[in-house]
């Protein structure tokens, strides 16, 4: 996986965190960075946290599925891509909390890094540095996380959609890019 790869993954995995945060922001109201701080550390950890799991799983079952890993990459990444473009384009809109509370921000750190977890799988597949991928990828979830709470705390509710669709979005085309590069190098 090269360098474009990593930073368009890492992007497109902050995105529903940067959603979540956005929200958060818009819940709190006049976010302070401490604040914003805070929320980014929560995703920014379990973001980088979530994928190194899936890699070490990965590695366990690597021998076993390596024929069909291309296929395994493609439909982890395109199943998640598809999910967050559903979400974004749905009506339903979610109530946020403004706790920052261990209770209020765990659940959420989770549901927004399960996606970090089944990329991580794949990483086990490709040619990743897995230490450098998961400290790019919480780095970068903790950056657009904080400036996601000030967002939202300026601009509301309209930054939420775009995020979820471009991640998705992004997410899909990884995993097409992925699938396509390993047909084609068969061919």
């Amino acid at each position: 996986m090269g360098f474009f790869e990593l930073i368009t993954l890492a992007v497109g995995l902050s995105m529903d965190a940067f959603a979540v945060s956005v929200c958060k922001g818009l819940a709190i109201g006049r976010a302070r960075w401490r604040q914003a701080l805070v929320a980014g550390l929560w995703f920014g950890g379990f973001q980088a946290l979530m994928p190194l799991l899936g890699a070490f799983l990965g590695d366990q079952f690597k021998d076993q599925i390596m024929a069909f890993d291309h296929w395994i990459a493609f439909g982890l990444l395109a199943l998640i891509g598809l999910n967050m473009v559903r979400e974004a384009l749905s009506k339903e809109e979610e109530e946020a909390s403004a706790s920052l509370s261990c209770k209020a921000m765990l659940p959420l750190a989770v549901a927004t890094s399960i996606d970090a977890l089944a990329v991580g799988v794949s990483f086990a597949f490709l040619r990743v540095n897995v230490a450098a991928a998961v400290s790019f990828i919480g780095v970068t979830t903790l950056t657009l996380s904080t400036v996601g709470v000030k967002l939202g705390s300026l601009l509301g509710m309209r930054c939420k959609r775009w995020a979820e669709l471009a991640g998705g979005a992004i997410l899909v085309l990884l995993g097409v890019k992925i699938l396509v590069e390993h047909l084609l190098g068969q061919a």
